[in-house]
């Protein structure tokens, strides 16, 4: 279990979902039950850190000396309540913001109202989430069901600016009541010229095997705007990634523009009526991936072995991002 992400026994109450493949040559199809999220309602406590890592970098953490870029994955489930004891162990303010769910001004997590944390201090951030409902005059209130992120606000600028371009940025995941569960869970952030602020040409890759099921999370910060493409796999233009069934009028789509604090998310079962490969993925604005911002998609078969793939003709390997239910 990657130590950068919260283990789905303790979030979820879940396990790890089990899925039966029947495997013919270069296509797949996946079978049996799937495992979904519970209802939510549970008020949850974690302990975050804020660091400084090599490089001039930065990273949030569940454990000092365990911080990362991005930040741990934290998953919710409509309902919950989660409050997070933020330790800044930095020599510069810090702060913690979220993006799609409910909090307090007090949790806002910006230096306009004070919700900043100081060099060597501590405070606690309450993120809220509810269902969807209808409002007392009749109206529809949408759920907190998405994909979202949470990012530094106040390093460099009262806006972030260098807290968000050294690593300061994490996913956010809420689930609804009997969303589909992944096997594992990736996440991708473009952040101006870089996936995951790694150096250009290097990744990250990601790794799966045939029929697994993969969700992935992709979050734009910085000042460009990114085209999201996936090689061999695509997904739903809506809010889970996957249709509800035959009449469902999302668009499927294996391409998506991004800007600026943007995210999305989905899920593919790996290899499905494509097979095994390393498959791309980038940002699809040309100049942007001649720069460097490509990585790839390991999909092994079930002996290990990738097609045509020499782990030496690309980066340095899986890395960064990547969290196993």
């Amino acid at each position: 279990m990657d130590r950068r992400s919260f283990n789905r026994r303790i979030l979820l109450g879940g396990a790890a979902v089990a899925t039966s493949l029947s495997v013919v040559p270069e296509a797949v199809s996946a079978a049996g039950p799937v495992k979904t999220a519970p209802a939510g309602g549970e008020v949850k406590r974690i302990k975050l850190y804020a660091e400084k890592l090599p490089d001039g970098q930065m990273g949030y953490g569940l454990e000092k000396g365990k911080a990362s870029i991005p930040g741990p994955l934290i998953e919710l489930n409509e309902g919950d309540t989660l409050h997070v004891e933020f330790e800044n162990t930095m020599d510069v303010a810090v702060s913690l913001h979220v993006h799609g769910l409910d909090y307090e001004i007090t949790s806002d997590g910006t230096k306009l109202n004070r919700s900043h944390v100081e060099p060597g201090g501590t405070r606690t951030y309450t993120w809220r989430t509810h269902a969807p409902g209808r409002r007392g005059d009749g109206t529809w209130r949408s759920g907190s069901a998405g994909y979202w992120h949470y990012h530094d606000h106040v390093v460099g600028t009262e806006h972030g600016t260098v807290g968000l371009q050294k690593g300061l940025f994490g996913p956010v995941i809420v689930r609804r009541k009997g969303d589909v569960l992944p096997d594992r869970t990736h996440t991708v952030v473009f952040n101006d010229m870089r996936i995951n602020n790694k150096p250009p040409h290097s990744g990250p890759d990601f790794e799966a095997t045939v029929g697994d099921r993969v969700e992935f999370v992709v979050i734009t910060h910085g000042e460009f705007y990114h085209t999201f493409h996936m090689h061999g796999h695509r997904w739903a233009d809506n809010r889970t990634g996957m249709l509800t069934g035959p009449e469902d009028p999302s668009q499927v789509i294996d391409n998506k523009i991004t800007g600026p604090a943007d995210s999305f998310g989905f899920q593919v079962i790996a290899g499905e009526g494509v097979g095994a490969g390393a498959w791309m993925y980038h940002c699809h604005v040309q100049s942007h991936s001649d720069m460097g911002m490509v990585g790839l998609f390991l999909v092994k078969k079930p002996d290990g072995t990738i097609p045509g793939y020499e782990p030496h003709e690309h980066g340095d390997g899986p890395a960064g991002g990547g969290h196993e239910h």
